[in-house]
């Protein structure tokens, strides 16, 4: 029976890690145009199987696919569906990875709403713990005055003269302590008008700064609910300065097939109700495309463009002083930063706001905590670029330190972000 009881298990764990495994594949790889259980740019995954021409069709389709539709009935029919839309190739993964996305595809089960949730807002208990800390300091000093009383007439009893307390008005202590606080309390405001917390000078940063889009763009459901990779949009922040803002005909990719939104409720911060299938009705109406024929305007007056096509006017959010410099693919390539480091968990924001205040201490202080990819002699791991710090590979050797931070290596040195 033991033994019996451990070839289950054995079998429960396996058949786990596989899912496992196949949904990070799936993710990876496929999230983009396919949905476990609908359709989407491409067909859903689930029981695509069956529909095939053999087991081993899958195989060779998701490898090569134009090869494929060349000679293959089943191919062309496929393609021609799908608006002639091409799909990837991923000759780099191997047969039994195939097969494990398609067996997570099949045993997908979608995710049950989540019941008696609290999504109320934290709340900032900044202003009650200032007027208990106000309410200390007014009994501390009527202690003071009771204490100096009683004093007195402690002193008095013993025969001991002296002269009358000093007003409390008078008292050089006392004034000193006013005056400290007074400092202490118009230093706060004033740099809370610098930051652009009290509406007052903010020097530029724009924390919290959340425009209204010319079309409600939800992070929360593409980023969020259908995890598109942020990268799959701004593909620019891991190979150069800008992260980049995706043309229309990136969002068209997708949306030729997703004509409406049937997802959960979208609201504003504000709490309105948002219609999701009237923005992307938006959508193509600045990429010129009528999904009624499923095909672009024509393009009468020949200047490379859809008539009635037009750029969308996004407004930007982040924005950095003129003589700051920073680059995306230094941050995300080389230093293995995630987005939700300076953006925020922007999986989970219906509108995008500015998450941190973006600030020189802010900065300094990330640069001061983050350690780098370092380079390991022993096993040839890390970025080999920092294979020339021999003085900090001799220290960890010698185990003086144990990791190599940005700081260590003039991450907070002024020239790096300002020349």
């Amino acid at each position: 029976m033991r033994f019996v009881a451990s070839l289950i298990l054995i079998g429960f764990i396996s058949n786990n890690s596989v899912f496992a495994q196949g949904e990070a594949l799936f993710k990876a790889n496929c999230a983009n145009c396919h949905k476990p259980d609908a359709d989407f740019t491409g067909p859903a995954l689930k029981g695509v199987r069956e529909k095939e021409p053999s087991k081993e069709w899958a195989y060779k389709w998701v490898k090569n696919s134009p090869v494929v539709r060349e000679t293959d009935p089943y191919g062309k029919a496929l393609f021609a569906k799908w608006n002639k839309t091409p799909m990837t190739a991923f000759s780099n993964l191997k047969d039994e990875e195939i097969k494990s996305i398609l067996d997570y595809a099949d045993a997908y089960q979608p995710p049950a709403a989540a019941k008696g949730g609290n999504n109320e807002p934290a709340q900032d208990n900044s202003f009650l713990f200032g007027i208990l800390t106000l309410i200390l300091a007014i009994v501390a000093f009527i202690l003071l005055q009771v204490n100096s009383n009683l004093r007195k007439l402690s002193d008095d009893k013993d025969g001991i003269f002296r002269g009358e307390p000093v007003p409390f008005y008078r008292n050089k202590t006392y004034l000193m302590a006013g005056v400290l606080l007074l400092a202490a309390v118009g230093m706060y405001l004033t740099m809370s008008g610098w930051n652009g917390k009290g509406g007052g000078m903010n020097l530029g940063r724009q924390q919290n700064y959340q425009p209204e889009q010319p079309i409600f763009y939800s992070h929360k459901v593409h980023a969020g609910t259908n995890q598109i990779s942020c990268l799959y949009c701004h593909g620019g922040a891991q190979d150069s300065k800008q992260a980049s803002i995706p043309s229309v005909n990136v969002c068209m990719n997708c949306h030729m097939a997703v004509k409406e939104y049937k997802g959960e409720a979208i609201t504003r911060e504000d709490g309105t109700a948002v219609n999701g299938t009237a923005e992307i009705q938006k959508l193509y109406a600045y990429a010129g495309w009528n999904p009624a024929t499923k095909s672009y305007n024509p393009d009468n007056n020949k200047d490379g463009i859809p008539d009635g096509a037009s750029p969308i006017q996004w407004i930007k959010i982040h924005n950095l002083p003129d003589h700051v410099y920073f680059n995306h693919s230094q941050h995300i390539k080389v230093g293995k930063q995630q987005c939700q480091t300076c953006h925020g968990n922007i999986q989970e924001m219906a509108e995008v706001k500015q998450f941190a205040d973006l600030s020189m201490g802010w900065c300094v202080n990330c640069h001061r905590e983050s350690k780098v990819d370092f380079y390991n002699r022993a096993d040839s791991t890390g970025n080999k670029f920092y294979s020339i710090y021999e003085k900090f590979h001799t220290d960890i050797k010698n185990h003086k330190m144990d990791s190599v931070t940005v700081e260590n290596i003039g991450g907070t040195e002024c020239q790096k972000c300002h020349y």
